[in-house]
């Protein structure tokens, strides 16, 4: 099947999110390995659950299959940031047209081999375009990998977050991480 492409450099590309990869969002969300990473390997996700969270939750956010030489590869979500979501975040620049981001590469596979670095760049490039003046996560404070690729690819630390976020069951620690545009 063709998709519209959002961006694309090299052998990595951003699409939209379709009907279609409702099935391999089950499979990569079913991976203990990617669960590890996104909401905890206790999290049940079903066909149902798929539907509610990626394609009903009626949230605003571009979502974007990710793409590896052709193949689909991960997903991505971004968001423009409003006050409350400012808030949830921290993020003390409520002034900048700011975006937060959530991603992970579903085939474990791939994982250690700097396409993490390639896709990050290509969706900075492309919320750029899109306005951006900031771009934010909050990686899990012992993601050293995660961590690693974002400040690789001009993201920096601006706060810990103790006891920030749901996962499995508990409340972990996170950064807020910013990339700003380059002279801004």
């Amino acid at each position: 099947m063709q998709y519209q492409v959002y961006a694309q450099e090299g052998p990595v590309a951003l699409r939209p999110l379709a009907p279609a990869d409702a099935g391999r969002l089950l499979c990569w969300l079913t991976d203990r390995r990617v669960l590890e990473y996104w909401e905890g390997p206790s999290a049940v996700f079903t066909p149902r659950r798929i539907q509610e969270d990626f394609f009903e939750d009626g949230w605003n956010a571009s979502r974007c299959i990710i793409q590896f030489e052709g193949e689909d590869i991960g997903y991505a979500q971004a968001y423009q940031l409003d006050g409350a979501m400012c808030g949830e975040y921290h993020y003390p620049h409520k002034d900048r047209k700011a975006f937060g981001v959530d991603q992970f590469i579903g085939k474990p596979e791939l994982w250690g081999r700097g396409i993490g670095r390639r896709f990050i760049r290509l969706l900075l490039g492309f919320l750029q375009a899109q306005g951006a003046q900031a771009v934010v996560l909050d990686p899990h404070a012992d993601n050293t990998r995660a961590i690693r690729c974002y400040e690789a690819c001009g993201f920096r630390k601006l706060a810990f977050l103790p006891r920030h976020e749901m996962h499995d069951g508990a409340l972990v620690d996170c950064w807020l991480m910013e990339w700003r545009p380059a002279g801004s």
